[in-house]
């Protein structure tokens, strides 16, 4: 059996929710699909012929689940500037985009109250 050795400082979210993204806000907007989110960046799918490149900067407006009391979700929205590090073709017309906040978010998504979120 293969080890992999785990080189993420932090637990990543793992969620379904549309991401906005454009080089520029001014520019028409292309919608994604959120894949996972941690508090310094994002992973997210989107069609080939929309999809960023490595190295471009993007700005993308997304919404994070955070867990409240009794077990609660309340989606807190979000607007990040950022670099795309990777893109993984997953198939003809699907690629999946790892893109880096040039600001972290304010809290580590997969980790609230303590405990691990599933959302």
């Amino acid at each position: 059996m293969d080890c992999v050795t785990e080189r993420r400082r932090e637990a990543r979210l793992r969620y379904s929710w549309p991401i906005w993204f454009a080089e520029d806000f001014d520019d028409i907007l292309t919608q994604g699909q959120m894949v996972d989110v941690s508090s310094n960046g994002a992973a997210f799918t989107c069609y080939a012929d929309r999809c960023p490149t490595p190295g471009e900067h993007i700005t993308a407006r997304f919404s994070v689940p955070k867990s409240g009391m009794a077990d609660a979700f309340d989606l807190t929205n979000f607007i990040r500037d950022g670099q795309i590090c990777r893109i993984d073709e997953l198939g003809p017309h699907v690629r999946r985009v790892a893109f880096q906040f040039s600001q972290p978010l304010p809290f580590q998504p997969a980790e609230q109250n303590g405990e691990l979120v599933h959302a």
